[in-house]
């Protein structure tokens, strides 16, 4: 079944789908949901210093959290390089019937938004001067992940929904591709999702959620381990 659009409490859309009973963003709000998760406890939480932001994003999904960093990072001089990857992608007309253009108030938002979910799967491409998006059809488990991350957007569907995403081997291959002190912040703050975290080799963290949830969880790189 195709996703329902629907309007969350802060006035930004999200979509349901009713196939799964789950809603791709809080209900309570979408943006401010993405806004708190990856971009205050994810994007903003990394060295200022860095010349280049090298993001993995597990769950492309709506492209919000990807239009969320592009405008967040706009400003600066850092270069981002954005990998997102997605194995049930949403069709680009959904995508766009989505408010966050509008929600967001920048006045290229609408054509960036439209760059953003219509680019080329299995391509990089220019979203702006120094901002690189590349979107890959794949599933985690299957992924065969290239390079080294600063920053991970940890946002599959529930662990209730997808428990096989959620699990120490997945996290620990993240864990082998990241960077020195890079982070991964995900929304869920379920027990299980904590000790696949530390058992995967993170230095777990719980700091307050956003509207409508109380904890979310976050995890720093140190050294490589072996599991």
């Amino acid at each position: 079944m195709k996703p329902e659009i629907v309007r969350t409490a802060d006035g930004s859309s999200t979509l349901f789908v009713p196939g799964l009973n789950e809603h791709y963003h809080s209900v309570h709000g979408a943006v401010q949901e993405s806004m708190h998760v990856f971009i205050g406890c994810g994007l903003l939480a990394l060295p200022a210093m860095l010349p280049a932001v090298h993001v993995f994003e597990m769950g492309f999904g709506t492209g919000l959290n990807a239009l969320l960093t592009y405008y967040n990072t706009i400003g600066s001089d850092q270069e981002v390089l954005y990998t997102a990857i997605d194995a049930y992608p949403i069709q680009q007309d959904i995508t766009e019937r989505l408010n966050y253009p509008g929600f967001l108030d920048y006045q290229d938002a609408s054509e960036v938004n439209k760059r953003i979910t219509g680019s080329p799967w299995g391509e990089s491409v220019h979203i702006g001067r120094r901002f690189t998006l590349a979107r890959i059809l794949a599933r985690i488990q299957e992924y065969d992940f290239q390079g080294y991350y600063d920053l991970v957007y940890y946002d599959a569907f529930s662990p209730v929904v997808q428990p096989e995403c959620w699990v120490p081997e997945i996290f620990f291959r993240i864990f082998q591709h990241m960077n020195p002190g890079g982070i991964l912040v995900t929304y869920s703050s379920k027990g299980s999702v904590r000790r696949a975290l530390h058992q995967a080799g993170f230095i777990v963290e719980k700091l307050p959620g956003p509207p409508g949830k109380r904890e979310i969880l976050r995890g720093r790189a140190g050294d490589v381990v072996t599991m």
